[in-house]
């Protein structure tokens, strides 16, 4: 078995944007966009940690349900602000608005862009459930009668319904990527994680250091889903329940579980470099290969100023057993 390695991370993550990248420090989150003049605007979100109004929070396994909310509420902030800054806003108002736009601006005024968000981030919540949850119960019940081994709750049954959720979620993810739009944040994304790794190498921040190195990283928001659709196999089993409807509402109230747990695994496999680590980070660095690609320098330029904005110089930011 090779060496324990402990690897020299940071607790500074990011998130790829629509022509930005958001990144988060110990303190602050930056947002870093490229404007439609060609300068890169970066700036700071109002952000109030849980972890910072409630201590209690930073320990193992609750630390990871508040870094996933952290996370989706910092993450919608981003989006409107990359979403204004990129000019994606201007566009939309260049065309010739419907009569339900009309309404909508009538209706809501100044509001309406939280609203849509609003109403966008609900149908998300909502298409979730139905295609992770029960879809894949559903299904199964339906092939219990012709395949048995399916059937009654246990390893067979969750293996079944978890082997769906992993192929719908690939399977997304790949037509996604075939978008112009998507394919240029996934993009964004690679810069982000090649410059976050020659920043935990201790390199200068330089277009021509962060190139050379991989975009694979493993304390990757793919990798923590991938992670998370594994660990669903795994609790499946000890629910013993079949009913579709039933047994996906128990799965949703077990996914705080969930969450914790995949955030501790991702935690040690950033941190460390062994055969166990390896094993656990090999699936979601493959998924990488489909929602990360290799960035131009132009985006390269975005993540570094989104990285310099958030990294503080006391050094609070290096990750500690």
């Amino acid at each position: 078995m090779p060496k324990d390695k402990t690897k020299t991370i940071t607790s500074i993550g990011g998130q790829a944007l629509m022509e930005g990248i958001m990144m988060r420090g110990p303190k602050q989150t930056s947002v870093a966009v490229r404007v439609p003049d060609g300068s890169i605007s970066t700036d700071y979100l109002e952000t109030n940690y849980l972890r910072d109004r409630y201590p209690i929070l930073r320990k193992p396994l609750l630390r990871g349900i508040a870094s996933f909310i952290e996370s989706m509420q910092v993450g919608y902030k981003a989006l409107s602000y990359s979403a204004e800054k990129s000019g994606m806003e201007e566009e939309d108002e260049e065309e010739e608005p419907s009569k339900f736009d009309q309404w909508l601006t009538r209706t809501f005024g100044d509001k309406i862009m939280n609203v849509v968000m609003g109403v966008g981030a609900v149908l998300g919540v909502v298409l979730a459930v139905v295609l992770f949850f029960l879809l894949p119960t559903w299904v199964c019940t339906l092939l219990s009668g012709a395949i048995p081994a399916i059937g009654p709750a246990g390893f067979w049954r969750s293996f079944a319904e978890g082997v769906m959720r992993i192929g719908i979620f690939v399977l997304y993810i790949a037509l996604v990527a075939q978008m112009k739009e998507i394919h240029r944040v996934f993009e964004y994304h690679g810069a982000e994680h090649k410059t976050i790794f020659c920043y935990e190498n201790e390199e200068e921040l330089t277009v021509e250091n962060v190139r050379k190195y991989r975009r694979f990283h493993p304390r990757c928001g793919t990798s923590f889903m991938i992670i998370m659709l594994l660990l669903g196999i795994i609790v499946g089993i000890f629910i013993p329940i079949t009913q579709p409807v039933l047994r996906s509402i128990v799965k949703i109230l077990c996914l705080p579980l969930v969450v914790a747990i995949g955030f501790e695994l991702i935690r040690i496999c950033g941190k460390y470099d062994n055969t166990f680590t390896r094993i656990i980070a090999a699936p979601g660095l493959w998924m990488q290969r489909i929602t990360t690609k290799e960035p131009e320098d132009g985006m390269i330029e975005v993540a570094i100023d989104a990285l310099k904005a958030v990294i503080p110089e006391n050094g609070e930011d290096k990750i500690r057993k």
